[in-house]
């Protein structure tokens, strides 16, 4: 199998992960505070790191690396987990932030065309931004167009997730995709853990099996494991086409908030889900012309030293 077709599987198997995060969101919101969610997640998940590092005895990154994992962390780390959870905790619902952060796709190929050096063909932004338009209209027709708090804060998410992957997507280049996110989560750990200490101590917490799920599902697949196949698929499948893939996203995230929460999917939201995974095959069927080809940077092994 090519690099590309192997990257859009991966990223492909990153946005299924990152479908489930909303509706667990909403399960972890029933017992715990909003910036517990948003920033214990991170935490959780550099633990897991820090033993994946150690166990292969991981080089720490050079200097010039330095300025993408702290743009990858305030992006991933902060931004959008702590924005997109005071957004639902301030009453928008998972369906609803879904669909706004439909646009995540075309936020995300801008990314990578001013920091990656991708030039996408013509026929791919009409593409992308057919997509972009169909999950637009959605919101529209479901008020989502209103200028509410939670809008603005979805937005605010949809940026910093943008900046997050295309960042850890040129990175995941020069790296493995999941070390990428494991030495982002533990370069913030000195942050998120005592923040996270904090917030367990003074925020009294219910733990019923709901939240505990949700919170477990977010720590341990949407702020880590997900990474390691989305970030590889960026990295070898190309920012701005890989992350058209997540125009289905919304779709599955409505699939999950029907089927976790119980919320509406009518004939309006499957219309919108056809329209959007028609716009994901056009994308795929375009050219994107890049300045660095995306190439496989499996390392060549070496002797690991202690570190």
């Amino acid at each position: 199998m090519s690099i590309v077709p192997r990257g859009l599987g991966l990223a492909g198997l990153g946005v299924l992960i990152y479908s489930f995060t909303f509706p667990s969101t909403v399960y972890a919101l029933e017992g715990l505070d909003p910036y517990l969610i948003g920033i214990g997640r991170s935490a959780a998940a550099a633990v897991l790191a820090v033993f994946a590092l150690a166990a292969v005895r991981a080089r720490p990154p050079r200097r010039d690396q330095w300025p993408a994992l702290l743009a990858v962390g305030g992006g991933v780390i902060f931004g959008f987990p702590v924005l997109s959870t005071l957004a639902l905790d301030h009453g928008a619902s998972s369906a609803h932030s879904a669909v706004v952060i439909g646009l995540l796709p075309a936020a995300t190929a801008v990314a990578g065309v001013l920091r990656a050096g991708e030039r996408p063909s013509p026929a791919f932004w009409l593409a992308g931004g057919a997509g972009a338009a169909c999950v637009t209209a959605f919101a529209i027709a479901r008020g989502a167009g209103r200028l509410t708090p939670a809008d603005l804060l979805l937005f605010g998410a949809l940026v910093s997730a943008a900046i997050g992957y295309a960042e850890g997507g040129r990175l995941a280049r020069d790296m493995a995709g999941w070390r990428v996110i494991s030495w982002a989560t533990v370069i913030y750990a000195p942050i998120t853990f005592p923040v996270t200490a904090y917030l367990l101590a003074t925020t009294d917490p219910d733990w019923t099996l709901r939240t505990a799920t949700g919170f477990g599902y977010v720590a341990l697949f949407s702020a880590y494991l997900g990474f390691f196949a989305w970030y590889e698929g960026l990295a070898r499948a190309g920012i701005a086409r890989a992350s058209q893939l997540q125009l289905a996203q919304p779709v599955l995230t409505l699939l999950w908030s029907g089927i976790l929460l119980g919320e509406l999917i009518d004939a309006l939201t499957l219309l919108a889900a056809v329209a959007v995974l028609v716009c994901v095959a056009l994308t795929q069927r375009t050219r994107i012309r890049s300045t660095t080809t995306p190439t496989n940077h499996t390392p060549t092994p070496t002797t690991p030293t202690p570190r």
